[in-house]
């Protein structure tokens, strides 16, 4: 059976317990890093991870951008939004052709 994780600070993915996904700490990126490579062996499908990290580890989800499992997604911490809006943006505008979302 797939899992799904999140991989960030403690502010950031306690919360994400109380809804069943298995929670990594990781005080900094180099960490959160070895965390996707483990998790990738562990039949982990979805491995959510704090976009600070995200930002940083870019080449790192890279690696795992062509490969079916596991989709790693970025999502807000408590620094807030921007990376993670910026990836959905480029997804939308690749697959529609045009910028449909985050219009003033």
């Amino acid at each position: 059976m797939y899992k799904i994780g999140i991989i960030g600070d403690r502010e950031s993915v306690l919360g994400f317990m109380a809804v069943g996904f298995a929670v990594f700490e990781a005080d900094n990126a180099e960490i959160a890093g070895e965390l996707i490579d483990k998790l990738a062996k562990d039949n982990f499908a979805i491995i959510f991870i704090a976009q600070s990290y995200a930002a940083i580890l870019t080449e790192k989800i890279a690696e795992y951008a062509d490969k079916p499992l596991p989709a790693i997604v970025p999502v807000p911490d408590k620094n807030g939004g921007g990376y993670g809006e910026a990836i959905l943006k480029n997804a939308v505008e690749r697959a529609v052709g045009a910028d449909i979302l985050f219009k003033e």
